[in-house]
């Protein structure tokens, strides 16, 4: 059983359809911005892949699976959420 004080990190990357991409990017400062106030974020990163204009690169951390676990409903729930349904998302996460 993993204990609720690890630090949870995942990394990885999203690829983006050319046809969502603008919405996509013009919702992507407020999602960074409104993860980064969020309790418990200790790091989020979002870049884009060199030469990839559709792949963006992901790291997050967080202090622990309850504030992970918090994060992943909020943006479930969240213009983000909504504006990225097409994101195929491929992920690595630890401490969970």
């Amino acid at each position: 059983m993993v204990s609720n004080t690890e630090k949870v990190v995942l990394r990885g990357f999203i690829d983006i359809p050319s046809s969502d991409l603008a919405l996509v990017l013009r919702e992507l400062a407020v999602h960074i911005a409104l993860t980064r106030q969020e309790e418990g974020c200790l790091k989020f990163e979002v870049s884009e892949v060199e030469g990839e204009p559709c792949r963006y690169r992901v790291y997050e951390e967080f202090s622990n699976k309850s504030a992970f676990e918090f994060h992943q409903r909020r943006v479930a729930e969240s213009t983000w959420g909504k504006v990225t349904r097409n994101v195929v998302r491929n992920y690595e996460i630890s401490g969970v």
